[in-house]
């Protein structure tokens, strides 16, 4: 086997310190210039600046806003305030099958509707609503073909 030559002493030393000098010249420049300084600014292709979208994390209340939540504002009982027993609803009520209540101005037909089933355990056909001269809101409620709106204002009292 043949034996290969390897430089020893002076020449080898020479040669690491060499390239200890070298990476040391090239440590000191890049600490002087820092590392930002070959940064490219990024092309702005429009002349309005939106601003970036972020993350956005859903809310995590730490506690409820509402202690409990509310009762039902509008009620039945809320909803109808008093059954109208005048001339015109009477020949209503006899003629037509049709019985009339002054109801909250909030409310709506199909609460009006609602109000008269839970209230009186009858099934409405149809509910007409006016607002009167005075601001009170009337509503005729015209029963089905079932029930007969004589008896109900018996129940309820006001005949």
């Amino acid at each position: 086997m043949a034996t290969t030559k390897t430089k020893k002493g002076k020449a080898a030393a020479g040669k690491t310190a060499s390239t200890k000098d070298a990476k040391a010249k090239a440590a000191k420049k890049a600490a002087l210039q820092g590392v930002h300084s070959h940064s490219s600014r990024k092309p702005r292709f429009s002349v309005t600046f939106r601003r970036p979208k972020t993350l956005k994390l859903p809310r995590d209340p730490k506690y409820p806003r509402k202690s409990i939540p509310h009762a039902p504002r509008m009620d039945e009982f809320r909803t109808i305030v008093s059954p109208l027993n005048t001339e015109s609803a009477m020949k209503k009520i006899e003629e037509h099958n049709t019985l009339v209540f002054i109801v909250d101005i909030k409310s709506n037909k199909r609460q009006i509707k609602d109000a008269v089933k839970k209230l009186y355990d009858v099934q409405a056909a149809k509910i007409n609503t006016l607002i009167r001269p005075d601001g009170k809101k009337k509503a005729y409620v015209r029963l089905a073909a079932d029930h007969d709106a004589l008896d109900v204002a018996n129940k309820i009292g006001f005949i």
